[in-house]
């Protein structure tokens, strides 16, 4: 349920995001959740890969800055109210929802969420009876 998140910073300019998703394809990382924020002169990509600690190497090695963070991957049926619910049990804990980005098909949808405290989130969203991570 927990997830390693990477931010990369990058220049706001036209080629950058190829270059540096080329990079990662190009060693076999595979991109699984993916969000941009931009400002005037650059971005911060946040990305979910197969592999985050070949990413921070392989990405450091071509210049970039890579930050980590743990990160919420909730995995939700695709039925309208079912992520209200899981938001509402963070609300209800007192844990924070600072961003969130994912997607879905026709039968379930990944949320990554950021929140202000994982490990209370795992505990609060894992199913009765379920061991927690």
């Amino acid at each position: 349920m927990i997830e390693k998140q990477l931010s990369i910073f990058l220049e706001n300019k036209p080629g950058v995001l190829a270059k540096m998703c080329r990079t990662l394809g190009d060693h076999d990382i595979n991109i699984r959740g993916i969000s941009i924020s931009d400002t005037v002169d650059h971005a911060v990509v946040r990305l979910i890969v197969t592999d985050p600690r070949k990413a921070i190497h392989v990405l450091g090695e071509h210049g970039m800055l890579v930050v980590e963070t743990d990160v919420l991957a909730l995995d939700l049926q695709d039925k309208p109210g079912k992520l209200a619910e899981a938001a509402g049990k963070l609300a209800r804990a007192k844990v924070n929802i600072e961003y969130a980005y994912g997607s879905s098909d026709t039968t379930h949808g990944t949320v990554f969420v950021r929140v202000s405290d994982a490990k209370k989130a795992v505990a609060v969203l894992a199913p009765k009876g379920a061991k927690k991570t």
